[in-house]
């Protein structure tokens, strides 16, 4: 019983973002348990997940900005060629994926690509090393620290939502408040009878609201659900490494192999997340009525 305690309290820990907000009790301040951090309320900040995303926001940037600066005709360096590899190929896909002009869609995609990698990245990194460096470095043993931005809703319903707001903006801009409201309130189903029509018009939108509604969520929790799964995965097995030698052993094998596989994850799901965005953001470009 005591070693499943441990197991679920290390668990538990794991899986506890550092929190601040607004306690009923002890003011702003950071949780000191999931129950506080609970009791903050919605408006608490999840100050790990946004520390991680903000540095390898800027990472991302310093990289590709040194590539550019440090770009030749002649013989190009290693990053200048690893730069030049994602840009065509991004470009590539939204050459085919995306059917409208807009000049923002590529740098867009390129930026969701490489940035929701860097952030799956992180959970290949061992489950202990940052957040007991973060704890030496506070100088609190019980620190909480997520390391995986992209394992926090909170951070993929941002990202999914950021990519709404284009998708709303650009449907209306293309095809104007007028052409919006139409394709949510007179499809799929229509009739050349005005009063048919009418009457078709709030199935219809029932229909079209939660398609549109369904794009943010569905981003968001594909990308949350996949990450997540890894990172609890990846705990499960740091747990084997405290139960004797032969399951260390074992942990260490099954670490390897499902670092590798995750490799694979952690790139499909941001390819997934720029193409879908690239692919709704062409949908909202098509003025077909």
């Amino acid at each position: 019983m005591a070693a499943a305690e441990t197991a679920s309290g290390y668990i538990q820990h794991h899986l506890t973002n550092l929190t601040y907000g607004q306690h009923p009790v002890n003011g702003w301040s950071f949780a000191h348990n999931a129950k506080e951090a609970q009791e903050m309320g919605f408006w608490a900040f999840h100050v790990d997940t946004l520390a991680v995303s903000v540095v390898l926001g800027l990472f991302f940037i310093l990289l590709f900005r040194a590539a550019a600066k440090r770009a030749t005709s002649g013989q190009p360096g290693k990053l200048q060629n690893f730069v030049e590899v994602l840009v065509e190929f991004v470009d590539g896909s939204v050459k085919d994926t995306f059917h409208g002009r807009n000049a923002l869609i590529a740098p867009l995609g390129l930026t969701i690509f490489v940035w929701v990698f860097l952030m799956n990245f992180m959970d290949l990194i061992p489950v202990d090393w940052l957040p007991m460096l973060a704890a030496k470095i506070s100088g609190d043993p019980h620190l909480y620290f997520r390391v995986v931005p992209t394992t926090d809703p909170n951070a993929t319903l941002g990202l999914a939502l950021s990519v709404f707001a284009l998708i709303l903006y650009y449907s209306i801009k293309v095809k104007g408040i007028g052409g919006f409201i139409g394709e949510l309130t007179l499809h799929p189903f229509g009739s050349k009878n005005v009063f048919v029509q009418a009457l078709l018009i709030p199935v219809n939108f029932l229909l079209e609201f939660v398609t549109l509604i369904a794009k943010p969520i569905s981003l968001a929790l594909r990308l949350f659900g996949n990450l997540y799964a890894g990172e609890l995965i990846f705990i499960l097995i740091a747990i084997m490494f405290g139960g004797g030698l032969l399951l260390g052993a074992l942990g260490i094998a099954l670490q390897w192999a499902w670092a590798v596989f995750h490799i694979l994850i952690i790139v499909l799901q941001a390819f997934i997340f720029m193409m879908l965005t690239i692919v709704y953001l062409s949908m909202a470009h098509e003025d077909n009525h």
